[in-house]
């Protein structure tokens, strides 16, 4: 009898350690899938939609559709590019990614990619359907950036048309469905072309090492970066010379200190510094769109 209690024992002890050991991979799992979504670019583009919806006249509901359909379509994009990217990223050893140090499966990457895109289409499409198709013309946009426009002289365009499209997603929700003003959508489109540019930066060698070779790889880290810094700077003088009426004093200093930043970001144009410099730019012009766009 004693014995018979000890392997029962054991039993429970083996199966508590192997529940154990489940729950724990599962963990790295999902810590693999949030990391490989390319969690701040996503959170960031899905706020900036959000904070524009707000100032844009929608209400609580609209807000929380809208930001979900641009979630969704983020996260998808986010998974193809880290699935796509697989052969060039082992290829030059980034242990940074998730996919490479093995804490997340190729396969549950591509399935969370496909799932998030699914899910996209309902979430766009609600918002009505001129609203969604644009928002999907936009998704439809970076995946083929991912899928197959990374490494061709036209890689900046599918970031301009997504990014210049999101406003239009975000106002032809509105009742009436009206399109915004072509200073904003010029804005956004700016906006993600320097992005891109700003955001290539760090690996054009391996780029160019794995025969990525997309503008930016192209022209070179010092003339990509300088473009990025013109591209960045449009964006934001769109913001304060479009809208009708006087440059506020905010406005005038907005494009002063963005001018000063994306000098000091892109004299060495090397890390993350000039796209962190560049997004800080963003958060910059969301505060003086919503002062332009309050109804």
């Amino acid at each position: 009898m004693p014995v018979r209690t000890t392997q029962i024992a054991e039993s429970a002890d083996g199966a508590g350690v192997g529940a154990a050991a489940r729950a724990a991979h599962v963990g790295r799992a999902l810590a693999g899938l949030g990391a490989s979504c390319h969690p701040l670019p996503a959170a960031a583009v899905t706020l900036f939609a959000a904070v524009l919806a707000v100032a844009a006249g929608h209400g609580p509901p609209g807000v929380v559709l809208l930001a979900g359909a641009v979630a969704a379509g983020q996260l998808s994009v986010g998974w193809c590019n880290d699935r796509a990217d697989l052969g060039r990223d082992l290829a030059t050893g980034r242990r940074d990614k998730p996919l490479v140090a093995g804490t997340v499966s190729a396969a549950a990457v591509a399935r969370a990619a496909g799932a998030a895109l699914l899910l996209c289409v309902p979430l766009s499409l609600a918002a009505g359907p001129l609203a969604g198709a644009v928002h999907l013309a936009g998704v439809a946009a970076a995946w083929g950036y991912n899928l197959r426009l990374k490494g061709t002289v036209v890689s900046w365009a599918p970031y301009a048309l997504a990014f210049g499209l999101l406003p239009a997603f975000v106002t032809l929700g509105l009742p009436g469905a009206p399109w915004p003003p072509p200073w904003l959508m010029a804005a956004a489109a700016l906006l993600g072309a320097g992005a891109h540019f700003a955001n290539v930066l760090p690996d054009i060698d391996d780029d160019l090492a794995t025969a990525v070779a997309g503008l930016p790889q192209r022209l070179g880290a010092r003339r990509s970066a300088a473009l990025a810094g013109l591209l960045v700077l449009g964006s934001t003088a769109a913001l304060v010379a479009g809208p009708p009426g006087r440059v506020t004093a905010y406005g005038w200093a907005l494009l002063g200190a963005t001018a000063t930043a994306l000098l000091l970001a892109f004299r060495r144009p090397a890390g993350r510094f000039p796209f962190f410099t560049v997004m800080a730019v963003a958060a910059a012009d969301v505060i003086l769109l919503v002062a332009e766009l309050r109804p």
